[in-house]
């Protein structure tokens, strides 16, 4: 496992010895605790079995077998404000890059490091793509590649780490989480701060913005309802404290009078917005006989409100939908994942943390296909004429549904597009370093964050 790969599961302390035995999660532990170096198991030749069928049984429905499902004609994205592309999280079909070319890279910053990493989706208004840097600098690139203006978002006298955090551009300013423990308001047009508010304790996850309140939720599972205009706090809420999580910026949902909460515990919570209260709670988790890493019960996708129905997913194993009102299960499904679902027209599309697409539909949750995403893109790594080397897989991000294709992006650096009714894949880019955020469009393109601290528009 790559070291650019190894710090995107963080094990903070307390996580039991019985899940650092394990030596993919050894080569996980962050600082070099897990002493990577050491052999690992390596696959026999044989069949191969799939995770996602051996551990959790899910298997496409036959009632499906060789339906069709509807799916939306694209729209255009002329707004991208949040992580999640609105406060809903919800994508749906958008126009994005037909031609699928890359027109022009940006130097955005630092990139990932041992001691930092860019886990910040980017976002898109006015004329400008705004990202955060490894190193906690927001900038703001317009359509053609050039940077209109950068600001650090460190408080004063702190030259260390603070990794994590995210954007959103709302009314003309950019709100940028950290892990810096401060939420900093900026000018979207000159990059000027307009006030900034700090916390106790850093904050990983990317903030969501609605209704004049800004919300976020800090790594001891603390949220947070600022107000957008101050900074000045309305409300918190406290769930429950988790120390194991996965290094994804993850961010609430917000429709109307509900906000809904993704905590690290594997706890989904709906809050009434003016107040915080909660209206409902649900659990995702689930153990798994085959994993340790089930015990890391992080929701670390974005929850999506779409339709009525709440749909999020755990790292733990469980994708589900919930009815936005009571939080009653809609289905459920044995999925684990850390990318957002994608509900969009008839199906929900996900990626397991296994690297399999899977489509679902979305009244009843039945299976219509899955699709290994890395079939034939296994390597082996390590080990000395090959002894001792194991078997590496690329991480996914995505997806996002953009001109009729299933874009989707992983840690080898491919960017990919897909066949949204079959999954056969139609076309592939290279942009040259791993991407572990996914991707947006905007205007008619779609931009890409990598690893290495570069923005990547493709026409």
């Amino acid at each position: 496992m790559s070291s650019a790969r190894a710090w995107k599961i963080a094990l903070i302390a307390g996580v039991a010895m019985s899940v650092a035995a394990c030596g993919t999660v050894r080569r996980a532990l962050p600082f070099g605790l897990g002493g990577g170096d050491e052999p690992t198991a390596t696959a026999s030749e044989g069949e191969r079995i799939s995770v996602l069928a051996f551990d959790q049984q899910l298997a496409p429905s036959a009632a499906l077998a060789g339906r069709d499902f509807f799916l939306p004609g694209p729209v255009a994205a002329t707004s991208w404000n949040q992580a999640g592309r609105n406060a809903e999280n919800n994508v749906e079909h958008v126009i994005g890059a037909p031609d699928f070319q890359i027109a022009w890279r940006a130097d955005i910053g630092a990139g990932s490091s041992r001691p930092r990493q860019l886990t910040a989706p980017p976002v898109a208004d006015g004329g400008r793509i705004y990202t955060l840097d490894a190193d906690r600098t927001v900038r703001a690139t317009d359509e053609s590649g050039r940077t209109v203006w950068s600001a650090d978002i460190r408080p004063e006298g702190r030259e260390d780490g603070g990794f994590g955090g995210g954007l959103a551009v709302v009314n003309g300013r950019v709100f940028v989480t950290s892990g810096h423990r401060v939420i900093t308001a900026l000018d979207a047009t000159t990059g000027a701060q307009v006030w900034a508010t700090r916390v106790d304790v850093p904050i990983h996850s990317a903030p969501t913005v609605s209704g004049g309140r800004v919300y976020a939720i800090d790594v001891d599972n603390l949220m947070f309802a600022l107000d957008a205009a101050t900074g000045q706090q309305v409300w918190t809420y406290r769930g429950i404290p988790e120390p194991a999580r996965i290094m994804r910026a993850s961010s609430p949902a917000v429709s109307a009078d509900t906000v809904v909460a993704p905590f690290s515990s594997g706890e989904v919570v709906a809050l009434r917005a003016n107040n915080g209260q909660p209206v409902w709670q649900e659990v995702l988790s689930r153990t798994s006989r085959t994993s340790a890493l089930s015990e890391i019960r992080d929701i670390a996708g974005r929850p999506v409100i779409s339709r009525g129905s709440v749909y999020a997913i755990s790292h733990s194993g469980v994708i589900a939908a919930m009815d936005q009102r009571t939080g009653a299960r809609r289905w459920e499904l044995p999925i684990a994942g850390v990318n957002a679902p994608l509900p969009v027209g008839d199906v929900v599309y996900v990626v397991s943390k296994a690297g399999e697409l899977t489509v679902i539909n979305r009244e009843s949750g039945q299976v219509y296909w899955t699709r290994d995403l890395n079939e034939g893109r296994a390597r082996n790594e390590g080990g000395f004429l090959g002894i001792g080397d194991r078997v590496v897989r690329p991480d996914w991000t995505g997806p996002i549904l953009a001109s009729n294709r299933l874009i989707l992006a992983n840690s080898d650096g491919d960017v990919i597009a897909l066949d949204p009714k079959t999954g056969e894949q139609t076309a592939s880019l290279r942009v040259g370093a791993p991407v572990f955020v996914s991707p947006i469009a905007y205007n008619g393109r779609l931009y890409v964050v990598t690893d290495a601290g570069q923005l990547v528009s493709i026409r």
